[in-house]
Parts: C-alpha cells; structure tokens; sequence
C-alpha cells in the first residue's frame, strides 16, 4: 500500500471518529478506529504531518523595497576581448608554420620569438598524432599556445609585448566529456559554442563522412552528441585524447559510432563501430579534404575556365584554402607521384580490386612520399595548390573502377570488414555504457547556436 493510500485512511478514520463523537456513539467510535489506529500509527509516525496541513497560523506582510544600485559610469567599464580556443593534430610531414597557419594565428611576433627562443625548440621537432592548442583573440594573434611533448607541457605565452615560454612536467588528468548540441549555422560554429576541440569535431567529420556528405547535407536543426576523452592540467584542458563516441542525425537518419578495442593486451589499437557492431568504415572516403566546398561536380561536358573548350570533367573539384591537408581516400600503394600536364602535382594511389584515385593541383607533397609507399585511410599526402590549370586552389579527386572514372560523390563505395562474430560479446559489454550515455544525451534538449 502506498503513502498515499495510508494518508486517506487516516483521514477517514478521524473524519469517521468526528462524526461518532458528534452522535455521542463514543464506544462504538473506540471500537472502530482503535484498530485501525493501532494499524497505521507506525506509518504516521514515520510520515509526519500530511501535505498541505497548515500549523503555522502567524500572519506575515510582504514588504518590497526597490534599492538602487551604484553601477558607475558603464563607458568607463572596459570590455573583455573575446579570447578563441583551437586545436589541430599534427599530421605526418606538417612544420610549425604549416600548423600555426592552420590554427589561423596571424601573428609575426610569436614566429620571431620561437625562431630565437631555446626553450621553443620541441616545437622544430613535431611529432605526429600530437596536438597544438592555442588561445588568440578575433585578429588572430595569439595569447597563448600549448604543445603536450610527451609527458612535459610546454607553454608559450604572451605578457604585454613579449612572449614566455615554459616547460614543466604535466600534471595531467584523465576526464571524460558528454556534450549534445543542435546545428543552426554549421557544425564548427555549434562546437565552438559547445567548447568542444576542434580535432574532435573535425573526427566527427572524418567519422561519418561516408555516410552524410557535410558539404552539401548539414541541415539546420541536426543534432548530434559526441563524448570523448581530454587530458587536463591543473583544471585546464590541454589536449582531446579520442573520440569514444558519438551520434550525428542528419534529416531524420542518425548515425552512431563507438571506439572499440578488441585485444587488451594491445591498449590503443582498436576502430570505431556502430552500436550494432558493423565497422564504421567505408573502404573509401568521398572527399580527400576534411571541409570544403565543392566547386566544380563530375560531368560528360563542362566549358573549361582556362581553355575555353567543351570538356568532360572526370572528377571532383574541392576547394579549400592553400595548404590544407590533401588525405588518403582509402588504404592503398602509390602508384606515380610527379607533375603531369594540366594536373600540375599529382598522386595516384592503386587500391585493391581494380580500384585507384587521383589527387592533381597540389602545392606539394607529404614528405618520404614516392611510388611503392603504402598508405593507410586518412594519411597526409599533400596540400592544397593551384599547380597546373587552374583558376583557384583547390584539389582535383578521381574516383575509378578498373580504369573506368566514377563520380565519387554518388558511386556506391564498398563497405570495410564487419567485426567479428568471435569478439561480438566483447563489444557488447564494453559499447553498453557508451550507449546508455548516448542515449541520455539523445533525450536532453540540446543547446540552441546562432
């Protein structure tokens, strides 16, 4: 029986020995209420007084009295900067002005002090899958720039007119962060009001760029979710670690991913997986840039800008700007890297069964890189140029199938190797806490960005 029902037969005990003693049937009152009295008097005791019982009879006056307050002269207050967090991972054969032009710091004083500084001198020796975080304000210059060497924090910063740089151990903390959010103008705008990292979003991207094409498909009022792992030092977050899942839906459809380790002897190595199990990835990426825009589509005829002639266009054009990274489209072997006529720099990667893609216009090309490399999905090959015939920067992609050229935004791409039915419980257990975390941050209302 619940509170409730011991609070009504309660009151309809005392409103039944009311009315008994009012007909002077006193006995028969005793009778009938002592038992029940005897019944329930542990329950009272243990609920106290019933809801809405009033015992306070003491009258009270509202007063309301308006105060001024002493603000000053609001002119005189100075505004606050806005200060912009970014990130960037480095990426195989990147120097430093490639990455702080990536990071959009548009500062010469901070190059010339890291050019003289010694203690700036592990920012000349990069390593890769390592990241760079930087705090600037809307000109882009920089106010500080964070560099995760290992287990040492170095830390440039600016006070007045100079720079500092510093080095000390990281006292670095593990924490893991859920954020859900809404797309009103696009994806980095929604993640940067969300302070998530741009490597994260940009994972994100990378992630379910198979499945939903973000430079033609992001809608207003797509959501997405995303929890991942970030390293801190004394409260201040320094580095996004990894994705560990996310949730991305795109006009109704949604898409899931979660990271997976298959072998716990092997910490680190592991794929992402939708909450079924199925490996995320395609074969093949449709796009070689992580975000652009498309200017130029596959067609049988187009009048080329330069030669003024009635062509076909075998490929995709992408335009991004100078120097941003050109990547592996799929797991494959260079089949030529050099100059060709028109194309200008290009690499031409050979896949397996009878699959190749093509890379042209590009201002350069990832160091060590030459015919017979292998490359995996998403390895840095080049940058963005406008090498060979062409009126702007951007990056020229192909797409065949045994020679024959494919449009690779609407071909059907292969799908990679499912997980396997012998480790099928094991992702299970181990996505199940991932999924109940997505699935409370699907039923939150999700913040609102302009």
């Amino acid at each position: 029986m619940t509170q409730a029902h011991f609070r009504i037969v309660a009151q309809v005990a005392q409103n039944g020995l009311r009315r008994l003693r009012i007909a002077g049937l006193r006995r028969w009152a005793l009778a009938l209420v002592l038992p029940l009295g005897l019944m329930f008097t542990g329950v009272l005791t243990a609920f106290g007084i019933a809801p809405n019982t009033i015992t306070d009879t003491v009258e009270r006056t509202q007063v309301v009295e308006a105060i001024a307050l002493q603000l000053g002269d609001a002119a005189a207050v100075p505004s606050q900067p806005a200060i912009y967090w970014r990130e960037e991972r480095i990426q195989r054969g990147d120097s430093l002005a490639r990455v702080l032009s990536r990071l959009r710091i548009n500062d010469s004083a901070v190059m010339t002090f890291l050019n003289h500084a010694p203690e700036a001198r592990p920012l000349f020796q990069l390593m890769p899958g390592r990241s760079l975080r930087a705090s600037m304000q809307a000109d882009g210059s920089l106010l500080t720039l964070h560099y995760l060497n290992g287990e040492r924090l170095l830390t440039i910063a600016r006070e007045g007119d100079k720079f500092t740089a510093t080095e000390k151990p990281a006292k670095l903390e593990s924490r893991v962060v859920s954020v859900a959010g809404e797309i009103r103008s696009s994806l980095f705008a929604a993640a940067d009001a969300l302070n998530i990292p741009d490597a994260i979003a940009k994972q994100m991207i990378e992630l379910f760029s198979t499945e939903v094409n973000f430079h033609r498909d992001l809608h207003k009022s797509d959501r997405f979710s995303v929890v991942y792992e970030a390293l801190y030092d004394d409260g201040e977050p320094v580095a996004a670690v990894r994705l560990l899942s996310a949730e991305y839906v795109n006009r109704g459809r949604t898409f899931n991913v979660v990271w997976f380790e298959p072998n716990a002897a092997k910490p680190g190595e592991g794929a992402y997986y939708t909450l079924e199990g199925r490996d995320i990835r395609k074969a093949f990426l449709r796009s070689p840039l992580e975000f652009s825009r498309v200017s130029s589509g596959f067609t049988e005829e187009r009048l080329h800008p330069i030669l003024n002639t009635w062509t076909a266009h075998k490929g995709v054009d992408f335009a991004a700007p100078l120097g941003t990274n050109i990547k592996a489209a799929a797991d494959g072997v260079v089949e030529f890297v050099g100059v060709q006529s028109g194309y200008g720099n290009v690499v031409i990667l050979a896949h397996p069964n009878k699959y190749s893609t093509l890379y042209a216009h590009m201002a350069g090309f990832a160091s060590e890189l030459k015919v017979g490399t292998r490359v995996r999905q998403g390895d840095l090959l080049g940058t963005v140029g406008m090498t060979g015939l062409t009126t702007g920067p951007h990056v020229h992609f192909e797409f065949r199938i045994d020679g024959v050229h494919h449009d690779p935004l609407t071909v059907g791409m292969p799908n990679a190797f499912p997980a396997s039915a012998d480790f099928k419980q094991k992702f299970q257990q181990a996505s199940a806490p991932l999924a109940r975390t997505m699935s409370l941050l699907r039923s939150a209302t999700p913040s609102s960005f302009e």
